[in-house]
């Protein structure tokens, strides 16, 4: 596969205008009180599931100033364009590419009102295809800026805003578009764009829209989408059978940056990001103690290793297992898509590299649990930029029933999986995985209620983390669900069976009607597994299966997708905070049929819809925009620059932003997403406790994120407390996985 810079003209190169990198001065902010994970239920009507605690965040206020827009073209050797003199519309310049790739540019001097300019995308690329004559590209036709399988579905969007941020822009296509291919500039393929619904605006993203259709170009090769009358074009994109195996190993790669002392060696980390191991200092992970015990080397505990579980550092066990189980399931569910080069330390080793992050992630939870059976619930870790300059002591959290539960899942899904691995002998890791989950399971199961709320008050934990790791009752059952499956699926015991045969009609998926979400996966995934398991009751698996494909079809799900109810295709009832693993998450509930094989006859359709949201993430939005970061050397042109994390903090020389940073952050990211409730901090404007502070209230534009139509309620940025930028910005490896497990169904 050809990866292509945005311009790719012999002698120079076109800037591009990110609409996205605004920087007016304006209000905003939110203080940061540690709780950052959100509710990501559906209503109450529909019984969705509730995961994690509520979050804090915002923005506000209108512009006093706008950023400075513009960009040269670059010279043939790559040189990053210049930003020009503010602009009203708000955008930093992205910078010009050459032949060779040029860097992004940062962004142009103030605008009347403003402080700074705002750095512009980074357009670097590899080099390039593109024939000379190729127009400049429009933020106004949006393509998967990766590419398509050679016969899928592929369709460019046409846009024209009519509410939010970009409102005041506008873009009429023209009669005629056309399929190009990059290097030659040959017409291969004509039509007319058709406009969505009839001419109306999408309440979803503010904008009117036309589709062009070219599923049935089929020959390999770069492309891109050219309208004819305007003289403007699309981002380049591949059609490649292998069109996105790289994208999913920098994806995956996200774990090996995300992992808890690692020593991350330029060689496997790149320059950028090399470092060395974090937390494993003095009271540290090696020597954690109880965070009620601080002094008390007697509950002292080896909490090395596992991953920092999003932009905060702290490692949650829930979430852990159940990330654990997930990259297991990825595997499991589609094994051709991983392979064993994705530069990790473990490469090479002949087991397929997300087996080797799935079990640097197990082998965390075995140092968790106690003799009982028992798993501590949280270890809290101090943050630094880098990671390894943390110093502050490690604390860990007492056992909890949602954690050996899910620990309980994840050590028997995970039994099975390592027996069968070709490439090592993993036959005793296996069995003790086998023993740990059984001993779990039956410590849960005699302390059905033992609650552990972490960073709570009311509990003395205040500061313990920062997400809260407990559920509720419904939570415990789901979870208490997937471990009886998993147990049950692995030795085919009659009281696993029993749990499942006599609960699994208190699971959303059956007492809500055919409720299938994608808020409840983890239930829905478990009782999908038990119907494939050898000795499931029939009944019961005729039931699940029967309401799993009857809500799948449903009318918030593939009957609305396949309808076209959201001109980016990609529909979605409902946008909340981390709407980029929802989407995600709605792709992995179709794909989900077709791994359990519901009904065939539907597996194109459904496949299809599922291929929208991968495509959705890649560009095919109203921001243009890959929801990944610095993807520039990896095919994207316009993709993420910078997101909330501990380590690529706000203002870091090196790693803040792409294009304005030295390196900016790693490949591969996935951030939470648009977030139509993000808001700042409460003390904004004027009360976050010093002058210094209240600026950052002021100190740029919130809009977007704030008022804006649901898909554009998005900035690309990094401003931490009162601003909040983790309401928006912040990854997980949670949303990360969603990511990754949908991908792999489309990689070869």
């Amino acid at each position: 596969m050809l990866f292509r810079s945005i311009s790719r003209v012999a002698g120079g190169g076109v800037a591009f205008v990110a609409v996205l990198a605004l920087s007016a001065s304006g209000c905003g902010g939110s203080s940061h009180d540690g709780a950052r994970k959100d509710a990501t239920g559906g209503d109450a009507a529909t019984g969705g599931s509730t995961g994690g605690s509520s979050g804090e965040g915002g923005t506000g206020g209108s512009a006093s100033g706008a950023s400075g827009m513009g960009g040269t073209s670059s010279a043939a050797s790559g040189a990053g364009g210049t930003g020009t003199a503010g602009d009203p519309a708000g955008s930093g310049a992205s910078g010009g590419s050459g032949a060779n790739g040029g860097s992004g540019a940062n962004g142009g001097s103030a605008g009347a009102g403003a402080t700074s300019g705002s750095g512009g995308a980074n357009m670097s690329g590899a080099g390039g295809t593109l024939s000379s004559s190729a127009p400049p590209a429009s933020p106004f036709i949006v393509v998967d800026q990766f590419g398509y399988l050679p016969d899928s579905e592929k369709v460019a969007v046409i846009r024209d805003p009519q509410t939010g941020f970009d409102a005041d822009q506008s873009f009429t296509p023209g009669d005629s578009y056309a399929l190009v291919a990059a290097e030659t500039g040959d017409k291969v393929l004509s039509a007319a764009p058709v406009a969505w619904n009839g001419g109306a605006t999408d309440m979803s993203s503010g904008d009117k829209a036309w589709q062009f259709d070219f599923s049935s170009v089929t020959t390999a090769g770069d492309y891109y989408v050219l309208d004819v009358e305007r003289n403007v074009r699309s981002f380049a994109f591949s059609i490649e059978s292998d069109v996105y195996a790289d994208v999913l190993k920098q994806a995956l790669r996200m774990f090996f940056y995300q992992r808890a002392g690692q020593n991350k060696d330029a060689a496997h980390a790149g320059e950028g990001w090399a470092d060395g191991p974090s937390h494993v200092g003095p009271l540290q992970d090696h020597n954690a103690r109880l965070y009620s015990a601080k002094d008390d080397a007697t509950t002292e505990r080896d909490v090395w290793g596992g991953w920092f579980d999003a932009g905060d550092f702290n490692k949650y066990t829930p979430w852990t297992a159940s990330y654990v189980e997930n990259l297991l399931r990825a595997y499991v569910e589609k094994p051709a898509a991983f392979d064993d080069d994705t530069n990790i330390p473990e490469s090479g080793n002949g087991v397929p590299d997300v087996l080797d992050e799935a079990k640097w992630g197990m082998d965390y939870l075995i140092r968790l649990q106690n003799d009982d059976g028992s798993l501590l619930s949280i270890v809290g870790e101090a943050g630094g930029s880098p990671p390894s300059s943390a110093t502050g002591q490690t604390l860990y959290g007492s056992p909890n029933t949602t954690a050996a539960l899910a620990g309980a899942a994840a050590f028997a899904y995970g039994a099975r999986v390592f027996a069968s691995v070709q490439g090592a002998d993993l036959s005793a890791y296996a069995s003790d995985l086998g023993d740990r989950a059984a001993k779990a399971y039956a410590w849960a199961d005699a302390n059905p209620a033992v609650i552990f709320k972490n960073n709570d008050s009311a509990s003395g934990t205040q500061g313990l983390g920062a997400g809260q790791q407990e559920t509720d009752d419904y939570g415990r059952l789901a979870l208490k669900l997937d471990a009886a499956v998993q147990l049950y699926r692995l030795t085919q015991a009659a009281d696993y069976q029993s749990f499942v045969d006599s609960n699994y009609q208190k699971a959303h998926l059956i007492v809500n009607g055919n409720y299938v979400a994608p808020w409840d996966l983890a239930s829905q995934d478990a009782l999908l597994e038990y119907a494939d398991a050898a000795g499931a009751t029939a009944a019961v698996v005729s039931a699940i299966r029967a309401a799993y494909l009857s809500g799948m079809r449903g009318d918030n799900n593939l009957k609305t997708v396949l309808a076209e109810a959201d001109p980016y295709l990609a529909y979605m009832k409902d946008y909340v905070w981390g709407s980029n693993s929802t989407k995600s998450n709605m792709g992995n509930l179709f794909t989900a049929s077709v791994v359990h094989g519901l009904d065939a006859a539907s597996d194109a359709d459904v496949m299809r819809a599922a291929a929208r949201y991968v495509h959705y993430l890649h560009g095919v939005n109203p921001l243009a925009l890959v929801y990944l970061s610095n993807m520039n050397e990896h095919g994207a042109e316009n993709s993420v620059n910078e997101f909330y994390h501990t380590w690529f903090t706000d203002k870091s020389a090196a790693w803040d932003r792409v294009g304005v940073s030295k390196y900016g952050p790693p490949p591969g990211f996935l951030p939470g997403g648009p977030n139509p409730s993000y808001d700042w901090d409460a003390c904004c404007p004027s009360g976050c406790g010093s002058s210094d502070n209240d600026a950052v209230c002021l100190s740029e534009s919130l809009s977007p994120p704030k008022d804006q139509p649901p898909q554009k309620s998005y900035k690309d940025f990094n401003t931490n407390w009162p601003l909040d930028s983790w309401a928006v910005t912040e990854p997980d490896d949670g949303y990360q996985i969603a990511y990754i497990r949908l991908l792999s169904k489309f990689v070869n």
